[in-house]
């Protein structure tokens, strides 16, 4: 169907002219590489910005948005929607009550076949798929770096493994190991993640242990989120199989549309999206440089 009959809605094919009707909001979602310079525009026309993930493919022109929208007074949210996920709060939420005591060590899955992200187009001319656009597993699955960022903070060093392994028609890494050292409560704890373009059925997980137990979430298979304490011998589970995934996005759109308002801060600001960037891109620089990198 015709998007633009459909749902009533004016389409423009030049940026220049659609700011000149003075938009409240700009929504970038364009491919990677080409966020920041659409979303320097918007701000400079005095528009809010939501920003898909991620924020760039480099750093360039970030600290001049930042400015931007701090001295127009806007708001800006990079889109990392798991923020809105049930079954992540929860773990956080038990992360914040030192329900497995000290932390040991993390480690995060992601993995998806790229031809079935959108089975309705050509995955070989999609972002994820094409270097110039910004693809990669790594930008393309930020969202376990951003997540960990929440979780763990801003890690000090990370080592990074990967490349194209497949025989997918890509440009772009397929596949990451990636090891950060994170520093919770004064000690340091590995926190790994695994990406990659290879894996169907899709899986998702987070394994989180302590010294006192074990947390356990799982977003594709048992979609549930466990807290093993090993003290208690006690079990605690959350079932999220009737949860409505699409609620994560009308929640993160709600929360952009609240900020928008002054209502709440948003939950991943532009400065917490840097953070984010900079970690994938330091293990883009581990894989090819073979060297640790310090944040």
């Amino acid at each position: 169907k015709n998007i633009k009959d459909l749902y009533n809605v004016r389409e423009f094919d030049d940026l220049d002219q659609a700011l000149t009707e003075k938009p409240d909001i700009a929504f970038i979602t364009n491919p990677s590489s080409m966020h920041m310079e659409v979303a320097l525009q918007a701000a400079e026309a005095g528009c809010h910005l939501f920003i898909e993930k991620p924020l760039g493919s480099s750093i360039d022109g970030v600290e001049k948005l930042i400015n931007i929208v701090r001295q127009q007074k806007l708001v800006a949210l990079v889109a990392y929607q798991l923020r809105f996920h049930p079954g992540l709060k929860q773990v956080s939420k038990w992360l914040k009550e030192g329900r497995i005591g000290k932390l040991a060590w993390a480690h995060l899955v992601h993995g998806e076949f790229l031809p079935n992200f959108h089975p309705y187009e050509d995955y070989r001319i999609g972002y994820a798929a094409r270097k110039k656009l910004g693809g990669g597993v790594i930008l393309t699955q930020i969202h376990e770096f951003d997540y960990a960022l929440w979780l763990f903070g801003k890690p000090r060093r990370i080592f990074a493994m990967g490349g194209k392994v497949s025989d997918l028609e890509i440009d772009v890494e397929d596949s990451a190991s990636i090891i950060m050292e994170c520093v919770v409560d004064n000690t340091s704890v590995p926190v790994s993640l695994c990406l990659a373009y290879l894996q169907s059925p899709p899986h998702r997980t987070c394994t989180i242990v302590g010294d006192r137990g074990r947390i356990l979430w799982d977003f594709h298979g048992s979609k549930k989120v466990i807290l093993e304490d090993r003290v208690t011998a006690k079990t605690e589970e959350l079932d999220f199989q009737d949860f409505e995934i699409q609620q994560i996005y009308v929640d993160e759109l709600q929360h952009f549309l609240d900020a928008t308002m002054g209502k709440v801060t948003p939950v991943v600001d532009l400065r917490t999206g840097y953070e984010s960037l900079q970690m994938a891109l330091a293990a883009h620089r581990s894989i090819e440089t073979g060297e640790l990198v310090t944040l």
